[in-house]
């Protein structure tokens, strides 16, 4: 007789199986996977334990395992990511979006009117950012820059998914090859990660995310040198906000002090952790 695998069974060998391979929550990864599989949430997962998998959904669910126990990343595997309520596509070459990243979207929609406005979003990955904000603003309108072709193939199709297309141009290029504007808010998720820690990073990120959204230069400050180096980009009166990495928000205040923004400030995270600095250009608005 062949074996019986009931999801139950499934999740507790998947459960114990990642566990051994180094997963943190791995149950929780397990029913994430299966229950993406079987079209259904975690709940009918549950009202149905006792239900024998199908040959088929077994193999297809082991490549997953597979990939999982690898420590490929989750969202890679389901291919989306949930970021400001919205579901993102993702994939392979682009950055998985972070809930810390939530606030430098806050920060964006605390200090920027109601009214139409115009964003630039550098290095936009999977659009993450200026889609969260352009779906909470709908007069907004935004330019995402990326170098990465793959980068701008994934926020493109996020922003047709959204129905944000229309609002939500995409480029490729280095920042001071792009439109002067001006802009009255410039967003940017930058890399960070100093060059040396990059092998120390877990392996769903070190293996498997792209090295160019990481790699932050020798000190990880690479990109808000470029980024301070085009505040003249601002309207009178616009922000520049960034994501920084941990132990990096004073150095990074500092370079924003020495490009003349004024009204700096430095915003914890929810773990409590520094995690966007902003400045605002010089000129009145008014």
């Amino acid at each position: 007789m062949a074996e019986v695998w009931t999801l139950l069974r499934v999740l507790q060998w998947t459960a114990e199986h990642l566990r051994s391979k180094g997963v943190d929550n791995g149950r929780l990864d397990a029913e994430l996977m299966l229950a993406d599989l079987l079209d259904l949430d975690r709940v009918g997962l549950y009202l149905n334990f006792d239900r024998p998998l199908q040959a088929d959904e077994l193999a297809r669910f082991r490549e997953r395992v597979k990939r999982r126990a690898a420590r490929e990343p989750l969202q890679y595997i389901l291919g989306r990511a949930e970021f400001w309520s919205l579901t993102l596509h993702v994939e392979p070459g682009v950055l998985i979006p972070r809930p810390d990243t939530e606030v430098l979207v806050e920060e964006a929609l605390k200090r920027m009117p109601q009214e139409a406005a115009a964003l630039l979003d550098v290095g936009t990955g999977s659009g993450c950012i200026a889609l969260a904000l352009l779906h909470e603003r709908s007069d907004w309108r935004a330019l995402g820059v990326d170098l990465s072709p793959a980068a701008l193939r994934v926020a493109r199709c996020n922003a047709e998914e959204l129905g944000l297309s229309e609002r939500f141009e995409l480029r490729r290029g280095r920042l001071e090859e792009l439109p002067a504007g001006p802009w009255p808010l410039i967003v940017s998720n930058p890399p960070y990660i100093p060059r040396a820690d990059l092998a120390g990073l877990m392996p769903e990120v070190r293996d498997f995310e792209p090295v160019g959204a990481l790699d932050g230069g020798p000190d990880g400050l690479d990109a808000y040198r470029a980024l301070t180096r085009q505040t003249d980009r601002l309207t009178a009166g616009g922000w520049l906000l960034v994501e920084v990495g941990i132990g990096q928000a004073e150095a990074v205040r500092e370079l924003f002090a020495e490009a003349g923004l004024t009204e700096l400030f430095i915003r914890d995270d929810y773990a409590g952790v520094p995690r966007v600095v902003g400045g605002r250009h010089a000129g009145s608005a008014d």
